[in-house]
C-alpha cells in the first residue's frame, strides 16, 4: 500500500478572508482528499492510503498534489499544483519519503510562494523492522506463496467482492513509554479513516491509558482497505497481517515535522480489522505487566529526495478529427496536453489544421525516483474558448521507457527516460484510432504496408433483422467515415443472417468467403516488432508449458517432473536465442537500444537459472519467470496502430474486435521473429462497446485469416492453400412497375444505379479498372443468392397464417372487406387457397380457423376501423352494433421433407445453383427493406439485378494484386462531378425509407468486392464427449428445473437430454455432429481448429430457458485415424459474465477428418454405444466408478437394541447405466444417522429428503414436530444404491432437504445443506483395526436406577484463602498470580474460542453433526432457516447379492422415552472483552440476559456502568426441556435511561450437542476430586461412575476396582493411583482414593476438563462482524440423575484499600538551575509526588532553599489512599467524568508512585528538576548510599548480564523499604541523572493503618516514624551578616587563579629586593669581618619573644596546667553544636547514611 501522510501547507500571499483550504491527491486515477481546516497556515496531518493490490509501485508512479480553497465563492478555487515522483520509494520500499515545504505551481506551471509539507512511505510486510529481534515479520508473502502454488487447490486472499460488506476496526491503546519531554502530559489521538478519537489526557513520560475505539464500516471491501489509521499504517496492511490484528504491538513514534529526530517514544496498541465471519484474538494477558520479552518495535527510516528535469520535444500531429469534423469537413484547432504527477502543460494552439506543427519543448521538475506511473497526452479542440472538446487521449508508461535497474539481479543499473522519435496512437471512443507524432523526427521514411483479411465464418450472432457487413481499419485507413483517405476495399459485402435450426444465427458465406485489403502507410518497425514477436514467442512458450503443468491435479504425478524438465529444455533454448541487434540499426532510437540491452540480459539470467533450476516450487518459480518476461514485453514505441474490425447493422457500428498489430505482422526474418497469428486462421469473439449491447449474448464468434506486412513481401501472399481469389465490380439496375410496365419511370428519386442498399453507384459505363488491373470479360447479371436465401431454410417446421377480414355493409350485414386477406398487421396477403406449397415442403392439415385465444365460437374478433389506414386499435371478441370490421385467423402448419440432403447441403445447393427457368433475366422482385423473390410475386412492384463484372491483375509487379485496389473505380472528372452533384441534396427521396437519414455518405460506394471461392469442401465429424458438471451453486438450480448442455460447433449446435434437478448432473453423453463443412485446408484446420462452445442452461417448469454460464476450447483434430486415441476428458471452467467462474464441467471434443480411408474402415460413429435414444460415453472414457449405498437410519430400536437390518427392499441401479458393463466398479455403503430437525419455525410436518446425483430417498414425515422435533422410528433403514466415480476428484455433493408437508398434498422445500466433501467420513468395515462409531446414549434410566448421587450443600464455615479468580489468573497469567502451594490440583483451562470450536472436541458432533439448512437462493448473509442434525458413513457394499452385508455401525441407540429430557442448566456469565461501544462517550452499560424457550433471566438493573470490558461474575440457573428447548441464547444489552436499551450482540450455546456429545461437555471434568473447600465437586455422579459411563459408551467392558491395591482395570490394562499420585496428597478435601483413580483415567480419556469458553457476540444490525467476547461456561444437569453439587461462587473480587506512605528524607546531587548575586548556582527544592491515576491527590514538601550543593532536607511525609487489586497487579477508581453523568466510571490503572523535583521561582514558573516513576509492584531496590544510586536502577532493558542487573520487588509483599533512588531528566534527546532522593516507603492495609494512624507532612498525629523540622542553614541576608566573607567568596570563585599568581610574583618580587637590599650588607661584612657581637640585643629579643608568647597563651588558656606540653598536630575543638545530639533530639530517627 501506498501512505501519505498531509501534514500542513503554507498559503503566501496570506488571503483574505481566511481561507478553507483543503488538499487532494490523485494516485492512479484515484482521487483522495483531506478535510477542510481553516487558516493560511492550514495542518492536517490526516493519512491517505492508496493498496497497490497487484499493480506494484513503478519507477515512474506519481502523486499529483493539488491545494484548493473551498471556501471560495468560486467552487473549489484553485491555489496550486505540483508533483510528488515515487521513483525513491521504488527503489528503496523501506524508506519514508519527506518532503518539506514541496512549492505549489500556479496555472501558467510558474513557481509560487505556496509550500505544501507530505509524508510519502511504501508499507509492506516486508519493509517492517522489528528492533529487538534479528528476523523480518516470518515468511514474505511471497515465499507463502510459493508454498501453496504448487497445490492447485491451495489459494492466497479470499477475492474481494464488488459490493458493499460489513466491516469493524479496533485500535486498543494500552500504555506508553519512554516520552520526550519534561512534565508532558500526554494524550493519544487515533483517527480512523478520517474519524478522530481522543483518549484521556494523562501525566508523565510513562502514561497507561488501557482504552479502545471501534468504528463500524459498511464500503466495498477494496474502498475499505484504503482507510487509514492515523498509527503509520494502513487498514489493508491490518486485515492482511495474521489473524487481521497487530497484537499488543509497539509503535516507535517520531516528531512529524523533524522525523530525521529518530525515536522519541513508544506507544503500545493492539489494532485489528475485522471482515463478515472474521474472528477477533483472543488477548489473555494482563492488562498492566512486564509481559513482553520479546519486545517488537515497528520503525520506518528516511531517503533523500533528487530532483531532475524531464523534456518533450512535441513535434507534430497529423490526422486530427472530432466525429463532428467528420461529418461537416471542418478543421479543428489542435492544442496538446501532457501531464505528469497531476502537473499540465499545454502547447500553443494551431488554427485550423489537421495536421499540426508545434516544434515546442515541455519541461516537467520530477523527483528520482519518479512517483507516477503514466505520462497522459491529451490533444484538445479549442474551437471554443474552454477547449473542452477531447479529440483522443495517449498514455506512455514511465516504466517502459526507462529502468531503475532491478529486472536484473546483477550490476545492471538501468536507464533514465528516453523515448523516441517515435509515434504515439491516440484513441477516442467509439472512432477509428487516431495518431500523433511525439517526440520524433518531423517526417520518418515511410512504408507502404498491406492488411488483407480472410472471413471464414461468422457464427453465435443474435438475430439481425438487416444486413449485416464487417469493415476493416488500421488507423485512418479503412475508416470510411474519413474522407481524407483514399477509398480502399475496407468491407465486406452486405450479408444476411440466418437461423442455424437452434438459438443461434450465422452468415451463409460458406464456400465464397469475403476478403478485405487494406493499404496504410506507416514509418518503418519491422526492426522493433522483430524483437518483440520473438520475445511473445518465448513469452507463450513458457505460458504454455507453466498451465500444462498448473493443470496437473496430483503432486505426485509422475508426468509433473516430465512436464518441468519440457519447460526448462524450451525456456532454455528460447533464451538462447539472440534477438535482433539494436546497436547497428540505423533507424532505432536510445530507447530501443537501452530495451534490447535490458532484454538480452534478462533471458541471459533466466536461461541460467532454468539450467540450474531445481524440481521445487516448480509453478512459483515458472510463474516468476513470466512475470518477468511480461514486465520487459510492452512496446511504448509501437508505431502500428491495432487492427479493428468492426460489424456494422443498419449503418451503425455495433461490435468490434480489436488486434494487436505485431500478432499479424509478417517479417522476412522467419516465422520465430512474425507474429503468431500472422497468415494463420484465429478465432475472435466480437464485444460490444462499453454500455451497450445484451447481456450474456455474444454479437460474434468470428474466424478470420490475416495478414500484415510490408506490399514488398506480398508478391508470393497466399493465405490459405486452396483459394481462389476474385475481384468483382457490382452494381445493381433497379426498374419499377409504372402502368403495369417495368421501367425507371417509376423509380421517382431512386437512383437507376444503386448498391445492394439502395446507395448510388455508378452505371455500368462509367466503371474504371484501378491501377495494374483490367477487365477479364464483359458485365454479367449474377443473382446474389445468399441474399435470397430462404429464411425459413434451417426450420424443420413453419406456421402460415392468413388473417380473413370482413366488414359491414349499408345494411349491417358482413361482408368481405376491401382488403379481404391480410397478415397480421394489415398488409395484403394472398388468398389462403391461392398460397401453395412450396418445393420441399408438405402440409399434414388444411387450413384451421384459431380459436384458443380471444375470439367468439366462429373465431372472430371485432372492432373499429380507424382511418387513415382503417384497422381498429383494440379488437373485441364479442361483437357490438357500432363494430365496423372483423377478422379472423387462419393457420395451417408446413413440414420440411426428409430428403436425401441435409439442410446445409440443401443451402449449398441453392447458393450454387445457375440460371434456371425463368431467371434468365436475373431479376429480383419486391420492394427494398423487404425480402426479394427470384419469381414474380402478385404485387410486386420493384425489380432490380445485380451486374458484376470480374477484374484480373496485370503483369507482375512485385507486389500482391489485392493491394492495387486502391481508390475508387470511377473516372476522376465524372468523379469530381459526381462530389459536386452530391454535395447538393439528392433528387430521389429512397434513402428517407430505406436508409438511415443520418447517415449520409459524401462518396458513392464505387468499389470492388474480393472474394476467396474454394471449389472442394471438406467434411469432418465432430464428437463431443459430456460427462458432468460440478461446484455449481447447486441451490441455483431449482427443484424443478432440468439443466441439459447445448454444443454449438460453428452454425450446428446440439443439446444433450434434460435431467431432473441435480446439484451435480450427470449426462454421460456423446453428441456427434455429421458432415461438418469446413472450407480451409486440412492442416490449417488442425493447427487453428475452430472452438467447441459448451454451454450449460436450465429449463423450468413452463419450458423457459435461460443460460448458466458458458466454456469453450479448440477440439483435438485428427487428420488420420491410424494414431488417433481418445482424448482425456477434463476438467473446462464454465464462465458467465465479466469471466466469473461458476462451475467446472467434465467434457472433450475431438474432431476427424473423413476420408477415402475413412470410408473404407468402420465409421467412428459405430463405436459410439447408443441406449435411450442417445450416444453414451464410450467405455475407454468413461470414469471409473463405484457403487455407493446411502443408508438412512431414520429411527431407532426403542430398547436401544441392535436391531438387524434388511437388504432385500434395497433399490440397486441398474447394472449397465451409463451405456457400459463390466467396468471397474467397487460397491460401498453410505450410512445416515437422522436424529433430528431443529429450529424450523414455520414447519408443521416436515421429513428429510436426501439426494445424490440422480438419486433420492426420503423419510417418513415428523407428525409431532411441535412436541418431538426428532425422526419417527416408524421405518428403520433406508439404502439408497448410486454409482460413483473412484477418483475423488469426481466425486458429486450429498444434499440434504427438508420438504414440510402441508394440507391437500401440498409440499414445499424449507431448506437444504450440501455436504461437498465426503472423504472424512469414508471408513472400511472390514479392516481389522477399524473401531465402530458409537452412539452416546444418556444411560439415564440404567442411571437413575443405580445411583442417585446425594450431594450435600453444606458451605465451608471458613474462608479460604484463595477462590475461583485464583483458578483463573493461574491460567492466564500464571508468574504473576498469588502463589498457592496446591495451585497444580485446581487448574482451569481458558479457551480463546467456542467449545464447539477446540479442534479436539470435533464440534461437540461427535454424535451427531448439525448442518445448516439455507433457503434454496441464499444470497450474502443469507439466514438460516434451520438445522438437520445426523450423522452418516461411508463404507463398501459388495456387489454380489450373496456376498455377507457390512456389519452395524453404529451399535447403541440413544433410547427414546429419554427425549425430551428435563435439565436444569446453571450458566456462568465471567466477563466480557471489547464489547462495541454504544453511548456517545465510547463506553457502554452491559448487562445480561438469558433466554432459552420461553424462560427469559437477567436484569437490567445489573448493568455495570461506563465499561467495555465488564466483569459479571454471575451465575443463572433454570430448567429446560432438551430438545425442546436447546438453543440457549446469552444476550448482552446496553443500558440506557430513556431511550431503548440497545443490543449489544449475541451468542447461542446449543445444549443437545453438550448433552449427547460423548466428550462430556455437559460438565466440565475438575482437575481433583475435592468434597469440601473452595473447589467442591459439582458434577451429579462421581468420578467412578463417569468412568463406569464412559466405558459402556465405547462399547467396554466395566472398569474393575482393587481397594486393595489401589488399582483399577481398565480396557484391558491395569492403572495404580501410585503412577498418577507418587506422593500422597495433603491437599484439603480431597476424596477418597478409588475417585481419585477414576478422575484420573478420566483425564487421559480427551473428555472436556473444567473450562472457561471464549464466545463471540455477533449483532443483526452487523451481520457476521465481531461485537466483542463473553467468557462463561455452561454446565447442565439431568433431573433423573438427582440434584447437582453446589455451585461455583464466581462473584467478582472487590479491591482492597491500602495506604501508601513515603517519607521524603532528604536529597543529594541536585541539577542547580538558578544564579545568585555572585553568580553561584543554587536551587530551592521541593518535591511533588502523587500516584499514577490519582493526580488529584498531588503533594507537595516544604521548600530548601538555597541548596549550593544540591542537597535538600525535608522529613516530610507522603500519603496515598488506594483501592489495589493484588491478583492483577492494577488500581482501581471509581469516579463520574463529568458533574450530571449517572454513573460513575471505573478505571484500572498500574500502581505507580511519580516523584518530582522541582526549582521554586517566585516570579516565573517553577523549574522542572527530575523524576522517577516507581511501579510498586516491581520496583528496583533501592541503594543504601547516595555513592550507589545511579540511572543504571532505572533501565527498563538492561543489555548487562543477569548477575549485574538491579534486582526487583514488590513493595506489597516487602511492605516496608528506605534507600536512595535516581531522579533522571531529558537533556538533548538523551535521558541523564538529575538527582538522588531518600526515601521510605510502606505500604499498610486500611486496617493496619487505623492502628498506626500518622498525618501528612509534619502535621500531627506525627509518628511512627515521628519527623522533625530539618536542620538547614539559615541563609536569609547572608550578605548583610557577613559582607567581607561574601566579598572574599565572590573575588576568590571569580578571580581565583589572577590571585594566586599575583601572590606568586609578589613573593617573588619581595624575595629578589631582599637579596638586593641585603647583598651589598653581607658582602661589606664579609669583606671587613668585624670581631665584635652583640649578644645582648639578641638576648633581650628572645626575652621579649618568650614574653609575648606567655602572656598571650595565658590570656587564651588561664587554666592551663604549665605541665602541658604543646602537640605538633592538636586539633582545635570547638563548642559541640546541635548535630552532635541528633540522637537525643530524635529517639526514633535512624542514622542517616551519606
Amino acid at each position: 500500500m501506498l501512505r501519505l501522510v498531509v501534514q500542513s501547507a503554507k498559503i503566501d500571499p496570506p488571503l483574505a478572508p481566511l481561507p478553507r483550504p483543503c488538499v487532494s491527491i490523485d494516485f492512479r486515477d484515484v482521487k483522495k482528499r483531506t478535510r477542510v481546516v481553516e487558516g493560511n497556515d492550514p495542518v492536517w496531518n490526516e493519512t491517505l492510503i492508496w493498496h497497490l493490490w497487484n499493480r506494484p509501485l513503478e519507477n515512474d508512479s506519481f502523486l499529483q498534489v493539488t491545494l484548493q480553497d473551498t471556501g471560495s465563492q468560486k467552487e473549489e478555487s484553485f491555489i496550486g499544483l505540483a508533483t510528488v515522483l515515487l521513483k525513491p520509494l521504488w527503489k528503496q520500499p523501506s524508506k519514508v519519503l519527506f518532503v518539506k515545504d514541496l512549492t505549489l505551481l500556479n496555472h501558467s506551471m510558474k513557481p509560487t510562494d505556496c509550500t505544501v509539507t507530505l509524508q510519502v512511505a511504501h508499507m509492506s510486510h516486508r519493509d517492517i523492522e522489528k528492533t529487538g529481534a534479528e528476523d523480518l515479520l516470518g515468511i514474505t508473502a511471497r515465499e507463502a506463496a510459493r508454498q501453496k502454488l504448487l497445490v492447485p487447490g491451495s489459494t492466497a486472499h479470499r477475492a474481494l467482492s464488488s459490493k458493499p460488506q460489513h466491516f469493524q476496526v479496533r485500535v486498543k491503546v494500552f500504555e506508553a513509554r519512554q516520552l520526550m519531554g519534561n512534565n508532558i502530559k500526554p494524550v493519544v489521538k487515533v483517527s480512523i479513516a478520517g474519524q478522530q478519537h481522543q483518549t484521556r489526557i494523562k501525566m508523565g513520560n510513562n502514561p497507561f491509558f488501557n482504552e479502545i475505539f471501534f468504528q463500524n464500516f459498511h464500503e466495498v471491501p477494496a474502498k475499505f482497505f484504503d482507510e487509514t489509521i492515523l498509527i503509520q499504517t494502513d487498514i489493508g496492511f491490518i486485515y492482511h497481517s495474521p489473524g487481521h490484528t497487530l497484537l499488543r504491538k509497539w509503535l516507535g513514534l517520531c516528531q512529524p515535522n523533524n522525523p530525521g529526530s529518530g525515536v522519541t517514544g513508544y506507544l503500545k496498541v493492539t489494532i485489528c480489522a475485522l471482515g463478515v465471519g472474521d474472528q477477533a484474538l483472543i488477548d489473555q494477558k494482563q492488562l498492566y505487566g512486564a509481559d513482553d520479552t520479546d519486545i517488537q518495535i515497528f520503525k520506518s527510516a528516511v531517503v533523500p529526495i533528487n530532483m531532475a528535469y524531464l523534456q518533450f520535444f512535441i513535434y507534430c500531429a497529423e490526422d486530427l478529427h472530432l466525429s463532428e469534423s467528420l461529418e461537416n469537413q471542418q478543421s479543428v484547432n489542435p492544442q496538446l496536453e501532457v501531464e505528469l504527477i497531476g502537473e499540465k502543460l499545454r502547447t500553443h494552439m494551431q488554427t485550423q489544421t489537421d495536421n499540426p506543427i508545434w516544434n515546442q519543448i515541455l519541461t516537467f521538475q520530477i523527483q528520482l525516483p519518479c512517483l507516477s506511473s503514466y505520462i497522459k497526452f491529451r490533444v484538445l479542440d479549442c474551437h471554443r474558448k474552454d477547449c473542452s472538446d477531447e479529440i483522443g487521449s495517449a498514455s506512455l508508461s514511465l516504466n517502459q521507457i526507462s529502468s531503475t535497474g532491478e529486472e536484473i539481479e546483477g550490476a545492471y543499473s538501468g536507464f533514465l527516460p528516453c523515448f523516441g522519435p517515435s509515434f504515439l496512437t491516440l484513441h477516442g471512443g467509439k472512432k477509428a484510432p487516431f495518431r500523433i507524432q511525439e517526440e520524433g523526427a518531423k517526417h520518418q521514411n515511410r512504408q507502404k504496408y498491406g492488411l488483407c483479411v480472410i472471413f471464414l465464418s461468422c457464427t453465435m450472432m443474435p438475430n439481425f433483422e438487416d444486413l449485416i457487413h464487417f469493415e476493416v481499419s488500421i488507423g485512418h485507413y479503412g475508416n470510411k467515415m474519413d474522407l481524407n483517405y483514399k477509398p480502399l476495399v475496407s468491407s465486406t459485402q452486405y450479408s444476411p443472417v440466418i437461423y442455424d435450426g437452434n438459438i443461434y444465427h450465422y452468415v451463409p458465406w460458406y464456400n465464397i468467403k469475403p476478403v478485405v485489403a487494406v493499404t496504410s502507410n506507416w514509418e518503418d518497425v519491422s526492426f522493433r516488432m522483430n524483437c518483440l514477436n520473438l520475445l511473445h514467442f518465448t513469452r507463450d512458450r513458457l505460458k504454455a508449458n507453466l498451465d500444462t503443468l498448473k493443470s496437473t491435479r496430483n503432486p505426485k504425478d509422475p508426468a509433473l517432473l516430465c512436464q518441468w524438465e519440457k519447460l526448462l529444455r524450451e525456456l532454455v533454448e528460447d533464451c538462447k536465442r539472440p534477438l535482433p541487434c539494436m546497436t547497428d540499426q540505423p533507424k532505432a532510437t536510445n530507447l530501443d537500444r537501452k530495451r534490447w540491452q535490458l532484454r538480452s540480459l534478462l533471458l541471459q539470467e533466466l536461461a541460467q537459472k532454468a539450467k540450474q533450476a531445481m524440481p521445487r516450487d516448480m509453478v512459483a518459480t515458472a510463474e516468476d519467470w513470466l512475470y518477468r518476461l511480461n514486465a520487459v514485453l510492452p512496446e511504448p514505441q509501437m508505431g502500428l496502430p491495432d487492427v479493428m474490425i468492426w460489424l456494422v447493422a443498419k449503418e451503425q457500428r455495433v461490435a468490434y474486435a480489436q488486434v494487436p498489430a505485431h500478432s499479424v505482422l509478417f517479417s522476412r526474418a522467419g516465422a520465430l521473429h512474425s507474429g503468431r497469428l500472422c497468415g494463420k486462421i484465429q478465432t475472435l469473439l466480437l464485444q460490444y462497446p462499453e454500455g451497450e449491447g445484451q447481456k450474456d449474448v455474444l454479437p460474434a464468434h468470428l474466424r478470420v485469416c490475416m495478414w500484415l506486412g510490408n506490399v514488398t513481401d506480398s508478391k508470393d501472399l497466399q493465405l490459405l492453400c486452396q483459394g481462389d481469389m476474385a475481384v468483382y465490380a457490382e452494381t445493381y439496375e433497379n426498374q419499377a412497375k409504372y402502368k403495369d410496365q417495368w421501367g425507371q419511370q417509376g423509380l421517382y428519386r431512386c437512383p437507376n444505379f444503386s448498391d445492394v442498399m439502395g446507395n448510388k453507384t455508378l452505371p455500368m459505363t462509367d466503371f474504371q479498372p484501378p491501377l495494374g488491373w483490367h477487365w477479364q470479360d464483359s458485365w454479367t447479371v449474377e443473382p446474389q443468392r445468399r441474399l435470397l436465401l430462404d429464411i425459413d431454410i434451417n426450420k424443420s417446421q413453419v406456421l402460415e397464417e392468413v388473417y380473413e377480414n370482413q366488414g359491414r355493409d349499408i345494411r349491417g350485414a358482413w361482408g368481405p372487406a376491401a382488403i379481404p386477406n391480410t397478415d397480421v398487421n394489415g398488409q395484403p396477403t394472398e388468398a389462403r387457397e391461392n398460397v401453395k406449397c412450396p418445393q420441399g415442403w408438405h402440409f399434414k392439415k388444411d387450413w384451421v380457423v384459431e380459436l384458443n385465444h380471444a375470439v367468439d365460437s366462429k373465431g372472430w374478433e371485432y372492432g373499429v376501423g380507424i382511418p387513415p389506414s382503417g384497422l381498429p386499435q383494440v379488437w373485441s371478441p364479442v361483437e357490438k352494433t357500432y363494430h365496423s370490421c372483423r377478422r379472423r385467423r387462419w393457420a395451417r402448419v408446413r413440414f420440411r421433407n426428409r430428403g436425401e440432403l441435409s439442410r446445409e447441403q440443401e443451402t449449398v445447393s441453392f447458393l450454387q445453383l445457375g440460371p434456371a427457368d425463368g431467371e434468365e433475366d436475373g431479376w429480383e422482385y419486391d420492394a427494398f427493406g423487404s425480402k426479394f423473390h427470384l419469381h414474380p410475386q402478385p404485387r410486386s412492384r420493384f425489380r432490380r439485378r445485380c451486374w458484376r463484372r470480374r477484374l484480373v491483375p496485370d503483369k507482375d509487379k512485385g507486389v500482391a494484386p489485392v493491394f492495387l485496389l486502391e481508390g475508387s473505380l470511377a473516372m476522376d472528372l465524372k468523379h469530381r462531378a459526381g462530389k459536386e452533384e452530391e454535395s447538393k441534396p439528392w433528387p430521389w427521396g429512397l434513402d428517407r425509407q430505406f436508409r438511415d437519414p443520418q447517415r449520409q455518405d459524401a462518396r458513392p460506394p464505387n468499389m470492388p468486392f474480393i472474394y476467396c471461392t474454394f471449389n472442394k469442401p471438406h467434411y469432418y465429424q465432430l464428437f463431443c464427449y459430456i460427462y458432468q458438471a460440478r461446484n455449481l451453486v447447486s441451490n441455483q438450480i431449482l427443484t424443478f428445473q432440468g439443466p441439459f448442455i447445448r454444443v454449438v460447433f460453428l452454425n450446428h449446435s446440439q443439446c444433450t437430454q434434460t435431467l431432473r434437478s441435480s446439484a451435480g448432473p450427470t449426462w454421460a453423453q456423446t453428441l456427434i455432429f455429421q458432415h461438418l463443412l469446413l472450407y480451409e485446408n486440412p492442416q490449417d484446420t488442425k493447427e487453428s481448429p475452430p472452438l467447441v462452445v459448451l454451454e450449460l442452461w436450465q429449463r423450468d417448469s413452463w419450458g423457459k430457458e435461460s443460460l448458466w454460464g458458458r466454456s469453450m476450447w479448440p477440439p483435438v483434430v485428427w487428420l488420420d485415424l491410424q494414431d488417433r486415441i481418445l482424448p482425456p476428458m477434463r476438467w473446462h471452467p464454465l464462465m458467465k459474465e465479466l469471466g466469473k467462474e461458476e462451475g467446472e464441467i467434465l467434457a472433450s471434443c475431438e474432431l476427424i477428418l473423413q476420408t477415402e480411408k475413412l470410408g473404407e474402415k468402420q465409421l467412428p460413429i459405430l463405436s459410439v454405444p447408443w441406449k435411450n435414444g442417445a450416444y453414451t460415453l464410450p467405455k475407454s472414457i468413461q470414469p471409473t466408478i463405484k457403487r455407493m449405498a446411502i443408508e438412512v437410519l431414520a429411527t431407532w430400536d426403542g430398547d436401544g437394541g441392535q436391531g438387524r437390518r434388511g437388504w432385500s427392499g434395497v433399490s440397486h441401479p441398474e447394472k449397465d447405466y451409463l451405456g457400459g458393463g463390466g467396468r471397474q466398479e467397487r460397491n460401498e455403503e453410505v450410512l445416515i444417522l437422522a436424529w433430528g430437525l431443529r429450529n424450523m419455525k414455520k414447519a408443521s410436518s416436515p421429513q428429510l429428503l436426501v439426494e445424490f446425483g440422480e438419486e433420492s430417498l426420503r423419510t417418513e414425515p415428523i407428525r409431532d414436530f411441535q412436541t418431538n422435533p426428532n425422526f419417527p422410528e416408524s421405518e428403520s433403514v433406508l439404502v439408497l444404491i448410486v454409482l460413483m466415480p473412484t477418483e475423488e476428484a469426481y466425486a458429486l455433493p450429498l444434499v440434504v432437504k427438508v420438504v414440510d408437508n402441508w394440507a391437500f398434498g401440498q409440499q414445499t422445500v424449507m431448506g437444504q445443506a450440501n455436504i461437498d466433501f465426503l472423504q472424512p467420513y469414508f471408513c472400511d468395515p472390514w479392516a481389522q483395526d477399524y473401531v465402530h462409531p458409537k452412539l452416546p446414549s444418556t444411560f439415564l434410566g440404567y442411571l437413575s436406577r443405580k445411583f442417585w448421587f446425594k450431594s450435600s450443600k453444606a458451605e465451608d464455615e471458613y474462608e479460604h484463602e484463595v477462590d475461583w479468580w485464583s483458578k483463573l489468573f493461574w491460567a492466564t497469567d500464571e508468574h504473576k498470580s498469588l502463589k498457592y502451594k496446591y495451585k497444580d490440583y485446581h487448574t482451569l483451562k481458558v479457551y480463546d474460542c467456542e467449545l464447539e470450536a477446540v479442534p479436539a472436541f470435533q464440534g461437540l458432533q461427535d454424535f451427531c453433526q448439525t448442518f445448516k439448512l439455507y433457503q434454496e437462493q441464499p444470497k450474502l448473509d443469507s439466514p438460516v432457516v434451520g438445522e438437520f442434525k445426523g450423522l452418516f458413513r461411508v463404507y463398501p457394499f459388495p456387489e454380489n447379492p450373496d456376498a455377507p452385508k457390512p456389519p452395524l455401525q453404529f451399535l447403541a441407540w440413544p433410547e427414546r422415552e429419554d427425549f425430551p429430557q428435563p435439565c436444569l442448566v446453571r450458566v456462568y456469565v465471567v466477563r466480557a472483552i471489547n464489547l462495541q461501544p454504544q453511548d456517545y462517550n465510547g463506553l457502554c452499560d452491559p448487562y445480561v440476559i438469558l433466554k432459552l424457550g420461553k424462560t427469559e433471566l437477567g436484569s437490567r438493573d445489573m448493568y455495570q456502568p461506563n465499561t467495555l470490558d465488564p466483569i459479571f461474575g454471575t451465575m443463572f440457573e433454570l430448567t429446560c426441556n432438551i430438545p425442546l428447548e436447546k438453543d440457549l441464547e446469552i444476550q448482552l444489552y446496553d443500558f440506557d435511561l430513556f431511550s431503548p436499551d440497545d443490543k449489544i450482540g449475541t451468542t447461542v450455546i446449543d445444549l443437545e450437542n453438550r448433552l449427547l456429545s460423548g466428550f462430556g461437555a455437559h460438565c466440565g471434568l475438575a482437575k481433583s476430586y475435592c468434597q469440601s473447600g473452595p473447589f467442591r465437586w459439582r458434577d451429579q455422579m462421581p468420578p467412578s461412575y463417569l468412568l463406569e459411563r464412559h466405558a459402556k459408551r465405547k462399547g467396554l467392558p466395566p472398569p474393575l476396582f482393587s481397594p486393595e491395591e489401589d488399582a483399577v482395570f481398565y480396557n484391558g490394562k491395569k492403572f495404580k493411583l501410585q503412577s498418577f499420585e507418587p506422593k500422597t496428597p495433603t491437599v484439603h478435601g480431597l476424596g477418597p482414593k478409588k475417585e481419585r483413580l477414576a478422575l484420573h483415567l478420566l483425564h487421559t480419556q480427551g473428555l472436556v476438563p473444567e473450562h472457561v469458553e471464549t464466545r463471540t457476540l455477533y449483532s443483526d444490525s452487523q451481520p457476521g462482524i465481531d461485537q466483542g467476547k463473553v467468557q462463561m461456561w455452561v454446565d447442565i444437569f439431568p433431573k433423573k440423575l438427582g440434584p447437582p453439587g453446589p455451585p461455583v461462587n464466581i462473584n467478582p473480587r472487590k479491591p482492597k484499600r491500602y495506604e501508601l506512605r513515603c517519607v521524603i528524607w532528604k536529597t543529594a546531587n541536585v541539577d542547580l538551575v538558578d544564579d545568585n548575586l555572585s553568580r553561584e548556582k543554587t536551587s530551592d527544592i521541593y518535591i511533588k509526588g502523587w500516584l499514577y491515576g490519582l493526580e488529584k491527590d498531588m503533594q507537595k514538601t516544604d521548600i530548601h532553599y538555597h541548596s549550593l550543593t544540591g542537597e535538600a532536607n525535608f522529613n516530610w511525609r507522603f500519603i496515598f489512599t488506594m483501592d489495589y487489586l493484588a491478583a492483577e497487579c492494577v488500581c482501581v477508581q471509581s469516579q463520574k467524568d463529568y458533574i450530571w453523568s449517572l454513573d460513575a466510571t471505573s478505571m484500572k490503572f498500574p500502581a505507580r508512585l511519580i516523584i518530582q523535583v522541582w526549582d521554586n521561582d517566585i516570579f516565573s514558573p517553577d523549574d522542572f528538576l527530575g523524576v522517577l516513576e516507581l511501579d510498586l509492584s516491581d520496583m528496583p531496590l533501592p541503594a543504601r548510599h547516595a555513592q550507589q544510586c545511579s540511572i543504571r536502577m532505572m533501565d527498563a532493558d538492561p543489555k548487562w548480564p543477569y548477575f549485574l542487573q538491579y534486582k526487583h520487588f514488590s513493595l506489597f509483599k516487602k511492605k516496608t523499604v528506605t534507600g536512595w533512588w535516581p531522579c533522571q531528566v531529558l537533556d538533548g534527546g538523551k535521558w541523564r541523572l538529575s538527582g538522588k532522593v531518600k526515601m521510605s516507603l510502606e505500604i499498610l492495609s486500611e486496617k493496619e493503618a487505623l492502628i498506626k494512624p500518622a498525618g501528612r507532612g509534619q502535621s500531627e498525629p506525627n509518628q511512627y516514624p515521628t519527623l522533625h523540622p530539618p536542620l538547614r542553614p539559615y541563609t536569609s541576608f547572608m550578605w548583610l551578616r557577613s559582607p567581607a566573607q561574601h566579598f572574599c567568596s565572590v573575588f576568590w570563585k571569580r578571580y581565583r587563579f589572577k590571585l594566586i599568581a599575583f601572590m606568586v610574583v609578589s613573593i617573588l618580587a619581595l624575595l629578589l629586593f631582599n637579596f638586593i637590599y641585603s647583598a651589598p650588607h653581607y658582602l661589606a661584612m664579609s669583606w671587613i669581618k668585624p670581631q665584635l657581637q652583640l649578644y645582648p640585643p639578641i638576648k633581650i629579643f628572645n626575652i621579649i619573644t618568650s614574653l609575648n608568647t606567655s602572656n598571650a597563651s595565658s590570656s587564651i588558656l588561664p587554666t592551663q596546667d604549665p605541665n602541658l606540653k604543646p602537640t605538633i598536630d592538636h586539633e582545635w575543638k570547638l563548642h559541640p553544636g546541635p548535630t552532635n545530639h541528633l540522637s537525643n533530639i530524635f529517639p526514633e530517627l535512624p542514622a542517616p547514611e551519606d
